[in-house]
């Protein structure tokens, strides 16, 4: 009877993390989350992506063979366009630790994808498409109304509104299925994101395959229309794994909670700190459950902040007078939360020039690729359609690192203690194979020009260089995704607190965000300082007279000042502590010392890549 009731207790075992159901019940581990969820989320990514960049692969050729903009003009829009997409993504981080919960935020944001996708579909279709067929190389499409840009701009807006809103919190979401206080779900957690990262990827392959290659014909609104659709399957697939799911309650405003620290360390600037230090110091009672989930280790960083946690003679008579004022005595947890966000800053910081880097594949690569030869036999090749190269390369090295890499790593870890492969070193590998790819790509471009014919009127497809010498530049950076990106999202989602999740999937996306920004704003730059004088520029029109190797090689002087400067503050970077979250870590660590890599992948139980 004893082993019955046993059995019956191992199946309804909960989990350790504090999820729960659909229906506001503790998670039972064996019918909940897990890969079951983790896979839908994955397919909903891969399908929302190829809708995403349906529309943003060839914007650029949108814009200017479409709504006839210039090479530098249309570069900068889809930048500025680009990083609003990742702007969004606070919103959405912000609604969704705060208020609405991951699920419901994703849900949300998702319908407002697709109402953006459809109206962009119609207004292409019925109004910017004009004469029919046009918009291919052959064929220049007419003029266009205010209202009819007016209602591109808005379709398109509302898209980066929809998918900035639902990025952040989808990967967080789907992370949110794996108990990390559990041993096999926790190595299953890490996995995710590098599985994730390839959906998108995996995602983005039709769009830039089959919808560019229809898109670059002039087929506009075929491929926005396909991009709709696949919108639409995504949001039912997500829907349908509703039972499924693992959830995490919205936790409140962290605004309030960062202000009150501020604002209560401001007050009690001229208090003495304890004798006894962290003794003295307020925190909640353990049997209280933290409003922003597991208690954090106290850190001696930023010290001036702890003043907020000392108790002073007036904070114990709010206490006999029925509560605690949390503008004047914060718990050490929240203290510490407001440290964790403060010391990602400087490594976020480094991020943005990368972000730099990543986003020159969705302009300037494009727009180099369709002034070299495209075609093959008779057939021709879209410019945009080179990100499949990107694709491929993040997949094979998704693959190398999780099978090769990581594997070796943990044995060298067992033999001399080390910590292997962190998340930091992924990240600054990352940076090393962005200049490399900066390089390569200022390289063709010297070749370019040397077999380009300068006195071109039209310039597609005028130097009898192959497009196939693009495939370096694209492939590096590809390889230098799946260390920074990928890192870069397991880095923010473990060293945010419990209640800012979501904030640190944003971070991410806020470095593309900014990047994109920071490379519209170069791009202006160079422009006006290199067109002095009634000179062509470096990124002229005809890019036949202009020097775009020049730029190319500028970001990778700044890409290698930034590499520097990000040794610096990765060699300072402390890692938070989490009561619970660090007593498995020591459990894990003795189940390595116990096991081969045989035992490694055994204990991963993920899909094979």
């Amino acid at each position: 009877m004893q082993m019955m009731k046993k059995k019956e207790g191992e199946e309804e075992e909960e989990t350790r993390d504090g999820t729960v159901d659909y229906y506001g019940r503790p998670s039972i581990r064996s019918n909940s989350g897990q890969w079951v969820a983790g896979i839908t989320i994955l397919l909903n990514q891969g399908l929302a992506t190829l809708a995403f960049f349906g529309v943003g692969v060839n914007l650029v050729l949108f814009l200017t063979r479409v709504l006839q903009q210039n090479n530098a003009d249309a570069a900068n829009n889809v930048s500025k366009w680009t990083g609003t997409v990742y702007i969004f993504s606070l919103v959405g981080a912000f609604l969704s630790d705060s208020y609405w919960g991951r699920y419901k935020t994703c849900a949300i944001f998702q319908v407002i994808f697709v109402i953006g996708l459809s109206s962009l579909s119609l207004s292409s279709y019925m109004f910017l498409i004009k004469p029919r067929g046009c918009g291919d190389e052959v064929t220049p499409c007419g003029t266009h109304s205010t209202m009819e840009i007016t209602m591109f701009y808005f379709s398109i807006y509302l898209i980066a509104l929809g998918n900035g809103g639902y990025q952040p919190n989808i990967a967080t979401f789907g992370a949110d299925q794996f108990d990390e206080e559990h041993p096999k779900e926790g190595y299953s957690k890490i996995a995710f994101f590098s599985y994730f990262y390839l959906a998108l990827n995996l995602g983005s392959l039709f769009s830039n395959t089959i919808l560019g290659y229809f898109e670059d014909e002039g087929m506009w609104a075929l491929g926005f229309w396909a991009s709709t659709g696949s919108a639409i399957l995504a949001l039912i697939l997500f829907l349908v794994g509703t039972p499924r799911y693992r959830y995490f309650k919205p936790t409140g405003n962290p605004l309030s909670r960062f202000c009150q620290v501020l604002v209560a360390a401001t007050k009690k600037s001229s208090v003495e700190a304890p004798s006894r230090g962290r003794e003295e110091m307020y925190d909640e009672d353990k049997q209280e459950k933290n409003d922003s989930g597991r208690r954090i280790m106290h850190t001696d960083e930023f010290k001036f902040l702890d003043r907020a946690a000392y108790i002073t003679a007036g904070d114990l008579d709010d206490k006999k007078q029925g509560g605690v004022n949390p503008w004047r005595l914060c718990p050490v947890t929240q203290v510490e939360e407001v440290k964790c966000i403060l010391r990602l800053m400087p490594i976020w910081l480094c991020t943005i020039i990368y972000s730099v880097v990543f986003t020159q594949m969705a302009s300037l690569f494009v727009e180099q690729g369709a002034a070299m030869k495209t075609t093959v036999s008779d057939f021709k090749i879209p410019p945009a359609s080179m990100s499949s190269f990107d694709i491929l390369s993040v997949a094979l090295f998704i693959f190398i690192y999780r099978r090769v890499l990581e594997p070796l790593a943990t044995r060298f870890k067992k033999k001399d203690g080390s910590k292997g492969i962190t998340e930091l070193h992924r990240m600054g590998i990352g940076l090393v194979i962005a200049i490399l790819a900066m390089v390569a790509a200022g390289v063709v471009e010297c070749f370019r020009l040397k077999y380009a014919d300068k006195s071109c009127t039209h310039c597609d497809g005028s130097s009898s260089l192959s497009i196939f010498w693009q495939v370096p530049q694209y492939s590096l950076i590809g390889a230098s995704e799946v260390f920074m990106y990928v890192g870069q999202l397991e880095f923010f989602n473990a060293q945010t607190p419990d209640g800012l999740k979501s904030f640190g999937s944003a971070l991410c996306m806020m470095s593309m965000s900014m990047g994109n920004f920071v490379s519209s704003l170069l791009v202006t730059m160079v422009v006006k300082i290199s067109t002095e004088d009634h000179m062509p520029g470096w990124i002229p029109r005809n890019l036949n007279k202009g020097h775009l190797d020049r730029f190319y090689f500028l970001l990778a002087a700044l890409t290698s000042i930034d590499l520097v400067v990000y040794i610096a503050c990765a060699r300072w970077y402390k890692c938070i502590k989490l009561e619970g979250k660090d007593e498995m870590q020591d459990m894990m660590s003795d189940d390595e010392n116990d096991t081969d890599s045989d035992d490694y992948e055994e204990r991963m139980k993920v899909p094979k890549v």
